[in-house]
């Protein structure tokens, strides 16, 4: 089922974060949502995710606006991880990603083989039963993560998923998420780094002062003339698809 939004705007206090944007994401796809800082990237995450209000237009899941969804309906069918997620307690490993299974009330039965996956696919099994308290800060950026997997979401959305992890465990991650991809899940990532966006994604979103300057393939959303039109940088890319690399011209 498609996750889309129609003619989105968003307002954060003066600030009209989101203008009239139109995007339908796709299943089996991972789309990446790159821009600026200011861009809107992290306000179009929450508003898919249905946790910010629009100020004008909607966003529908499977053609149902999202807003029709119970909590329990949503939080089952969309997993969502901030930028800077925060744990009230210091909870362990295993205890927190058990909490993706809420929306479904099973932490039992296939429930605990879901948070045993989800604990295997970020790496975690040795620290299965440290506190949050005693993880560095990519281990608690993976432990937050595999909460969401546990959940077994139809779509996840991600901001910045990739910011704390070392590259071992950045291409790890992204394998697991090309992975969730092909069993039809839907993902959708923020990303700053415009490599990882090339290289791992399917789909691109280019975001400038909130509305959509490109979308399409990596090759195409991230061209050189519109790094050049967006970001204000001259830039070449260099080397084979699924190994290039960004690198800036000289300034005359």
């Amino acid at each position: 089922m498609n996750l889309a939004a129609h003619e989105l705007s968003v307002r954060l206090g003066n600030h009209e974060a989101l203008h009239g944007l139109t995007a339908a994401l796709r299943p089996g796809e991972v789309t990446a949502i790159c821009g600026p800082n200011g861009a809107g990237k992290s306000t179009l995450l929450a508003a898919l995710a249905g946790l910010t209000m629009p100020s004008g237009g909607q966003v529908t899941l499977g053609g149902e606006p999202l807003s029709a969804l119970t909590g329990g309906e949503r939080a089952r069918a969309i997993g969502y991880l901030p930028q800077h997620g925060e744990v009230a307690w210091d909870l362990d490993v295993r205890t927190l990603v058990a909490l993706g299974r809420l929306p479904h009330g099973d932490a039992g039965g296939h429930g605990r083989g879901a948070i045993a996956r989800a604990i295997a696919a970020l790496d975690l099994e040795s620290f299965a039963a440290r506190p949050l308290s005693r993880l560095s800060g990519g281990e608690r950026a993976r432990a937050l993560l595999a909460r969401v997997l546990a959940g077994e979401p139809r779509w996840v959305l991600a901001d910045e998923p990739l910011a704390a992890l070392d590259l071992a465990h950045q291409l790890a991650l992204l394998a697991r998420l090309r992975e969730a991809a092909l069993n039809d899940v839907g993902v959708v990532l923020v990303l700053h780094d415009l490599a990882l966006a090339m290289n791992h994604a399917t789909r691109v979103l280019v975001l400038h002062e909130g509305r959509l300057a490109a979308d399409g393939q990596p090759e195409d959303a991230l061209s050189e003339a519109v790094i050049a039109r967006v970001w204000g940088v001259q830039a070449r890319w260099l080397g084979e698809p699924g190994g290039r690399a960004l690198s800036p011209l000289p300034v005359a």
